[in-house]
């Protein structure tokens, strides 16, 4: 595993070493979790070199990112977290190419993402990086199936509603693809946006909060569907959150402090627990 620190901790050469593979997990049932054990590889999916972000106010320059070095590997489960205000969410911008930072360098499969111009980053979005935020981001005069059918309809897919339709059902939501959000309490509306974020089967989900707008018993029904579509489909997840016992589900943990990572901490995941059949008003 890279463990990488920005400025202030130790650095390690991302292109210096392999990545070691996580021990083997299993769903409830026994059936073997994907993609455990990963395979030892020296390219990572995403990496970020002295990464920094600064804006300017009345005030004068607010330094946000202070030279970020990380990478992570295809299939990987990292949890973010760190005080408000430490530039999580700013770091996550930076990952999905929806912030240019101020220096240092971005690689998504090695492609420099500070080479693409705004449609190719748009493009490189739709293909291979799925986000969901707290929020759930749903145009209300479209049903459900539209929701997660426009960003496959925008790439050009011509099975763009069957895909969606599969992914909504992957879900638990097969029985409401005909609903405008309206229409779907908050944990069904957080479904259709993760439904969204993996319809196209992409390699990177970057969820920021996902459950900061639900109830307890909805948000863990939430968490439980964004893990089992990320065993279901092998992607990288990365996980901003708050909760200890949600971080803990994640196979690597980064800490951020004042937009530095303080922290890279890849101890074992806790327990996945059974999944509930997902279905009803969560």
């Amino acid at each position: 595993m890279f463990r990488t620190l920005g400025s202030g901790g130790d650095e390690v050469n991302p292109g210096a070493q392999a990545f070691r593979p996580h021990p083997q997990r299993k769903l409830a049932g026994g059936t073997p979790a994907l993609p455990y054990p990963l395979p030892m590889t020296t390219t990572p999916l995403i990496a970020l070199d002295d990464v920094r972000l600064s804006l300017t106010g009345a005030a004068g320059p607010v330094e946000i990112l202070r030279g970020i070095s990380l990478a992570l590997a295809a299939g990987e489960t990292v949890a973010l977290v760190g005080p408000s205000g430490s530039g999580k969410s700013t770091l996550m911008m930076v990952m999905a190419g929806l912030e240019r930072p101020s220096s240092g360098r971005v690689q998504f499969g090695g492609q420099d993402l500070g080479a693409l111009d705004e449609d190719g980053l748009a493009r490189l979005r739709r293909a291979r990086i799925g986000i969901v935020f707290q929020d759930f981001h749903l145009l209300p005069t479209m049903t459900a199936l539209e929701n997660v059918a426009i960003p496959l309809e925008l790439d050009g897919r011509a099975d763009a509603f069957t895909a969606a339709e599969a992914a909504l059902r992957g879900v638990g939501l097969g029985h409401r693809v005909r609903h405008y959000p309206g229409e779907l309490s908050g944990g069904e509306q957080q479904r259709v946006a993760i439904a969204r974020a993996f319809a196209a089967r992409p390699a990177l989900i970057l969820a920021d909060e996902p459950t900061g707008n639900l109830d307890g018993a909805t948000g863990r029904l939430v968490i439980d569907c964004l893990f089992a579509e990320h065993e279901r489909n092998g992607t990288a997840l990365m996980l901003i959150t708050h909760d200890p016992a949600l971080a803990d589900r994640c196979a690597r943990q980064l800490h951020l402090e004042d937009g530095r990572i303080v922290v890279d901490d890849d101890a074992a995941p806790a327990p996945t627990p059974a999944l509930p059949r997902l279905r009803g008003r969560g």
